[in-house]
Order: structure tokens, then C-alpha cells, then sequence
């Protein structure tokens, strides 16, 4: 069984560090919790796979640091409509 959650993390991995996806957009992709995507990705993956850890840090910073970007965007189409 620990395998499969092995695997699991890094394919994770490889989706986040692919296609630049959130925390959300990965947990729904994958049918499981943002909980055990964060849990994978920052423990496990770190663990078992330090090159591929890296790169999806660096991804999910950048993610952290649009987030309120992202956020203004969704409120503006919400009260203003799509431009």
C-alpha cells in the first residue's frame, strides 16, 4: 500500500510541475482532498523525490503569491461581468 501512495505523490508532482496547476485544481483532478495533495507534494514527495519537490515548490510559491491576483479577477467578473 505504501507504494501506491508513494506513486501517487509523485504523479502529483509531475501534474503540478507539468501544467503549473493549484492545490484545488489538483485535488480535483486527483478525486482526493487539497489536504493530502499538501501532504504528498510537501512531505512525501520531498522524501522520495528531492528534484521534482523542488520544482513543485516552486510552482505552488508562484500559485501562492498570484492567489490574491486570482482572487480580485474572480470578484471583478462576479460583480462586473466578463470583459
Amino acid at each position: 500500500m505504501r507504494e501506491n501512495i508513494d506513486e501517487r505523490a509523485v504523479q502529483l508532482g509531475l501534474y503540478i510541475a507539468e501544467t503549473g496547476a493549484t492545490v484545488r485544481a489538483a485535488a480535483a483532478k486527483f478525486g482526493i482532498s487539497k489536504s493530502t495533495v499538501h501532504k504528498d507534494v510537501s512531505e512525501r514527495l520531498r522524501r522520495n523525490n528531492r528534484a521534482l519537490y523542488q520544482r513543485v515548490r516552486a510552482v505552488l510559491d508562484e500559485n501562492k503569491a498570484e492567489r490574491h491576483l486570482r482572487g480580485g479577477w474572480a470578484t471583478h467578473r462576479k460583480y462586473k461581468g466578463d470583459i
